[in-house]
């Protein structure tokens, strides 16, 4: 019987490795204008993050256009285009196998905003605020 492995940690060091690869390649294949897809080929695509599976057949790319216009238009044309992309990072990729390749639009930017916002805050502002005032009464006994 085959051994199962949980995935309990973080990926490892080869999912890191690998995705970074096909990152690289994604990101090539997109800014040398080589798929023909007006959609494509009008947005710059920034590609910030890709994530592996354990067994690196499955690729989720995240993936945002420049100004964050025609999201769902993007990923729409994206998924259009897997096989063609799928073959391309196939070739600049030396793996056994090729990795099924996944669209996910990148919300990082959304919640690094969100995060901003809360640390400016009045709320938490306060709350700093009593830390500073706490911390310069015991610097004073």
């Amino acid at each position: 019987m085959a051994k199962r492995f949980e995935q309990t940690t973080g990926p490892s060091q080869r999912q890191q490795r690998v995705a970074e690869l096909v990152r690289h390649a994604l990101a090539e294949v997109l800014s040398r204008g080589d798929l023909q897809d007006d959609v494509l080929n009008r947005h710059v695509i920034t590609i910030p993050e890709v994530r592996m599976s354990p067994d690196l057949k499955l690729a989720t790319a995240y993936v945002m256009p420049l100004g964050g216009k025609d999201e769902d238009a993007v990923i729409k044309a994206l998924e259009k285009n897997r096989k063609f992309l799928r073959q391309e990072v196939a070739r600049r990729v030396n793996l056994k196998f090729a990795p099924d390749l996944r669209f996910r639009r990148d919300e990082s930017f959304d919640e690094a905003a969100r995060i901003d916002a809360l640390l400016r805050s009045e709320r938490v502002a306060r709350d700093t605020g009593k830390l500073d005032a706490e911390q310069a009464d015991d610097n004073d006994e």
